[in-house]
């Protein structure tokens, strides 16, 4: 062990300050010591109660810090932990080292910040930030603020304040505004939130910097307000929105790259990365093979005229969202526009659809491997964890390997497991997930002395929900019925339904069943255990097996219908009292409660204009999400949430029951009857929220086992 308590490292006050955070201001002994290596590494040891962890940097540290933490004190930090952990001393530990697998871990989407983060204040960005430096993130992507910054940049190119307030729109849909999606909704922007927002900021990269991160904050993708350039611009869609780009090849555009990124490094700082994506799901303006190169060269000389060092992060999502457009020819004759040091590639879906092994490895160009997995922030359990692992370790030894990993979810607090097993692998290597990862990750969940049968669980989970090697995961192909918008299609193909309802199970029933009752007794067995991480993890599972049993008794209910022609009263209420056993028991669990999430946003109105539109953002973008008529993005964030499963989902599928009659006799009046009926319930929503859900008595151990007789009996979904 090269540290020395007597010699700490510059850091050192940043280590010091996070295990004060995670462990209370009565923790036990720690010194940091510096340690001189090739790469990035850590070295711990204890000995008679103290702790001592020597690093290449802070942030090796911090994952020293936290490896000792898990692999001694059988304590992990994971988004849901409780905090200060229980953690009274230090038990002796051999020098034990570690190495990183890669230079990076990159963390975050730009959605995140509109499904997950929209309204949090300094306390959850500061807990964020810690639960970034004890997982070693390098590269977070860092939005907040950014509003600041086009509101200085444009009203120095001539625009007035009014305009841009109008032109940024609502808080809640700032990074689709930033990804050049969308612009004017559903806003206008609050004045307030604003300057709040800039000052959050500051703090935000002031922390996220003194543990050594890089930040990665958003530059010019081409959008523009049209009043800018009237009559210079071109328009494109996006999801049935109208924005304006600017050609290339118009002066105005480098100038306007440049004028955003003088204005964020005067506001913000700069760490020389920067995150531009001109053609996020929307293809180029212009079909001409070397206009996407012409849009590079323009981003870039804009960026350089600032910032000399400037390395622009592109998401490789296009290529993969848009195949269609994105030959192979077309992907390189852009990616050879930009210079090999100045382009990091992030391979956004690369657990499901990985660009890398399409392109070559990407060539020269460097570049991260991601994990996106999760859609709109939907809390459905799922993923597949051993073949997560097989694709990092297939491109680890790939020619041009990853210089790091990403997390690239579009919401956090979800899939804990899937995305702690990702970040682990910038630091180890797994083989095995169920042998080698599993262990030691319900260790660091639940403690030292953790029953058996919840390992046995998270074992099963892994062969069901969790090993799900088969099937795509994505909102148009995995979309149970519970939070989809009703129609009468189905019942022209009951089969169809019947058989996509099974193909949603594809593992062995009884294996989720048991894995749910293993949970419920080791809670039963240790009550304390589910105020913390277990209790959300009874949640999700519960939810995971609700959930199918709504897409069966759905399909009951096609089949009778179509089949036999009736509508069986005893089939409705069946259907529908799974949406009232459901919000019950998410009832019991703060983080599952819509109520929560629309409260963080009020806490952001100044006045009751400001009010009305931030509920009006909250609620909007879990629900409709725009007023275009179009549903494309209806429920696309699908959130199963106390009050939207029994105060939203259960309303719209009781007036499709009540229509069903109609619709065995004239299917096209019952089908716009049944829309001008959700359109109500949707404006219902939006103008007055979800009611409030009663919590049970019994809270979620009690619940959990009410509903696990109830429904983990029958032997089938």
């Amino acid at each position: 062990m090269s540290a020395l308590a007597t010699n700490p490292p510059i850091w050192d006050s940043v280590v010091t300050g996070l295990v004060t955070r995670i462990l209370g201001p009565a923790h036990p002994e720690v010194h940091f010591g510096s340690l001189d290596a090739r790469k990035r590494s850590f070295e711990y040891r204890a000995e008679a109660g103290v702790l001592t962890v020597a690093a290449t940097d802070a942030l090796a540290a911090a994952v020293g810090l936290h490896t000792y933490l898990r692999r001694v004190c059988a304590v992990a930090v994971g988004w849901d932990t409780p905090r200060p952990l229980p953690v009274t001393e230090f038990p002796d530990a051999p020098t034990t080292e570690g190495t990183a697998e890669t230079d990076h871990l990159y963390y975050l989407n730009f959605c995140t910040q509109g499904y997950t983060s929209a309204y949090w204040a300094w306390e959850d960005w500061e807990r964020e930030t810690d639960w970034m430096a004890l997982h070693g993130v390098t590269m977070p992507l860092t939005l907040l603020g950014h509003e600041a910054v086009l509101l200085d940049a444009y009203t120095g190119l001539g625009l007035d304040e009014s305009t841009l307030l109008r032109f940024l729109g609502g808080p809640g849909y700032l990074p689709w505004q930033y990804m050049g999606n969308l612009d004017g909704f559903p806003g206008p922007m609050p004045s307030s939130w604003i300057d709040g927002h800039l000052a959050l900021a500051r703090r935000v990269l002031e922390r996220q910097r003194s543990f050594g991160m890089t930040p990665a904050l958003p530059g010019f993708t081409g959008h523009v307000p049209a009043e800018l350039a009237p009559g210079r611009t071109r328009t494109r869609t996006w999801q049935g929105f109208l924005t304006h780009v600017l050609d290339p090849a118009n002066p105005l555009y480098a100038r306007v790259a440049e004028e955003i990124t003088r204005s964020q490094t005067r506001l913000l700082g700069t760490d020389h990365l920067y995150a531009i994506d001109p053609f996020i799901e929307m293809v180029p303006v212009d079909a001409d093979p070397a206009f996407p190169g012409a849009v590079a060269r323009a981003t870039l000389d804009g960026l350089t005229r600032v910032d000399p060092d400037a390395v622009w992060a592109l998401q490789a999502w296009p290529f993969s969202y848009q195949r269609d457009f994105w030959s192979d020819s077309r992907v390189n004759a852009f990616l050879d526009a930009v210079p090999d040091e100045r382009l990091l590639i992030l391979d956004l879906w690369a657990e499901e659809d990985p660009q890398w092994s399409r392109l070559d490895s990407f060539g020269s160009k460097t570049w991260v491997w991601c994990a996106l997995l999760n859609f709109g922030g939907r809390t459905d359990p799922i993923g597949d964890l051993q073949g997560a692992v097989d694709g990092i370790n297939a491109a680890k030894t790939t020619g041009n390997r990853p210089v790091g990993l990403g997390l690239a979810m579009e919401a956090t607090r979800n899939n804990p497991a899937f995305f702690e097993l990702v970040a682990d692998q910038a630091w180890t290597r797994t083989g095995d997930v169920s042998r080698d990862w599993l262990p030691g990750f319900v260790r660091g969940r639940y403690g030292a002395d953790a029953d058996p049968a919840l390992l046995a669980a998270w074992r099963a989970l892994n062969a069901t929900v969790y090993g799900a090697a088969e099937l795509r995961i994505f909102p148009e192909q995995f979309n149970g019925v519970m939070p989809a918008r009703p129609g009468y299609a189905d019942l022209g193909s009951p089969d169809r339904v019947r058989s996509e309802a099974a193909g949603l199970v594809w593992y062995e029933w009884a294996d989720l069943v048991g894995a749910w009752e293993s949970l419920v007794g080791a809670a039963e067995r240790s009550p304390g255990l589910a105020d913390g991480p277990l209790g959300g993890d009874l949640a999700d599972v519960a939810t995971a097996v609700l959930a199918k049993v709504a897409d069966h008794r759905y399909a009951d209910l096609v089949e009778a219908a179509a089949g036999r022609g009736e509508v069986p009263p005893e089939g409705v209420e069946r259907f529908l009292r799974v949406f009232d056993d459901l919000d019950a028991l998410l009832a019991t669990r703060p983080e599952y409660r819509y109520s929560t999430w629309e409260a963080r946003a009020r806490t952001w109105a100044t006045d009751e204009t400001e009010l009305r539109a931030l509920r009006d953002n909250a609620r909007r973008i879990l629900t409709v999400w725009t007023t275009s008529g179009d549903t494309v993005l209806d429920d696309y964030a699908a959130r199963l949430w106390a009050g939207l499963v029994g105060g939203y989902y259960r309303p719209r599928w009781k007036v499709w029951a009540e229509g069903l009659p109609l619709a065995l006799s004239d299917r096209s009046a019952a089908s716009a009857e049944l829309d001008r009926k959700l359109t109500g319930i949707a404006e219902r929503f939006l103008a007055e929220g979800a009611p409030q859900v009663p919590v049970p008595e019994e809270g979620i151990v009690g619940r959990s086992r009410l509903l696990l007789d109830r429904y983990g009996r029958s032997g089938a979904p």
